[in-house]
């Protein structure tokens, strides 16, 4: 019985030691998660007080839930709270269906060089700024960019599409679903290839068209990584977007397009009401938890997976 222990504890300090450099690997990230993720959480005490700079955190007065009162209390946090829901859902529905659609129909492509061509072209605007496409944007919808030349060539008038608070909304999440569908593509992709061809084959022999083949194999077959993107998306319902949209408004439409996180910015920073800030800032990272957990519940449900 002791020779068998002695056995045991030595293959398990092996596997130990065998693992020291995995864990030593790991340590640059924990460290810099634990430096620049858990240790600004501190600062969430000025949501609960009065924030002076001078005093600091531990010198200003603490006033309870009176920031909270206050926030809902204005008139524009109802409005803000809209905004953000409708861009933010808009961009995850239009892109899943966009990414959804551009990745069942790249699989078809047989020519290898001109599928990945079309993958890098499509991929690349991902890896651009905002700041950078930005200026794309609004040199494309301005009054003498090329889509209102257009407009005007067939007899339509002109429109000022981000100083309309009618145009300005579509037109965030038009941009964004251009920016990110071709990356977000690459999961479904690796879903669909991952399908038995001969299900495909044997429809195809049973004289079933393309379509559907498409409606009863292959979207059925990445139902469930559908569901889980999906789930995981319902945690960024609070994020429309701070750097595209910050680069692209304006004062002019600020009654559709100001969302949380810009008015978090100018209210914070630009108008120095730090606490009030922080308080917007922890509601939305609370809603943002409980859809988390919302989403890991959603995905164990449907898909038989967990995210965590």
């Amino acid at each position: 019985m002791k020779k068998e222990r002695y056995f045991l504890n030595k293959a398990a300090a092996g596997k130990m030691g065998s693992q020291a450099m995995y864990h030593g690997m790991m340590l640059p990230g924990m460290i810099f998660i634990m430096i620049f993720c858990f240790v600004p959480m501190f600062g969430i005490f000025m949501a609960f007080q009065d924030y002076v700079p001078a005093k600091g955190i531990l010198g200003s007065k603490f006033v309870g839930m009176k920031n909270f009162q206050y926030m809902f209390s204005i008139p524009d946090v109802g409005r803000i709270f809209i905004n953000t829901l409708i861009i933010a859902v808009g961009k995850i529905l239009s892109g899943t269906l966009m990414a959804i659609v551009f990745a069942v129909l790249l699989n078809e492509i047989r020519i290898k060089f001109l599928k990945k061509t079309v993958q890098t072209v499509v991929y690349l605007p991902h890896f651009l700024s905002w700041v950078v496409l930005s200026a794309v944007v609004v040199n494309m919808v301005n009054l003498d960019g090329p889509l209102n030349q257009f407009l005007a060539a067939i007899g339509l008038n002109k429109i000022n599409f981000l100083g309309s608070n009618t145009w300005f909304r579509p037109l965030i999440i038009i941009t964004d679903v251009w920016k990110e569908f071709g990356y977000n593509s690459i999961v479904y992709l690796a879903a669909i290839t991952s399908i038995d061809p001969g299900l495909h084959e044997a429809a195809a022999i049973d004289g079933a068209s393309w379509w559907k083949r498409v409606w009863n194999i292959t979207l059925p077959g990445i139902l469930p990584i559908i569901l889980l993107m999906a789930a995981m998306s319902l945690t960024s319902i609070l994020s429309a977007g701070f750097d595209q949209i910050y680069n692209l408004y304006s004062p002019m439409v600020y009654q559709t397009g100001d969302v949380l996180d810009t008015y978090v910015y100018r209210v914070g920073l630009m108008g120095r009401q730090y606490s009030f800030s922080t308080a917007v800032g922890l509601l939305r990272s609370v809603v943002g938890m409980i859809l988390m957990m919302t989403a890991n519940e959603l995905a164990k449900r449907f898909t038989d997976r967990k995210i965590f």
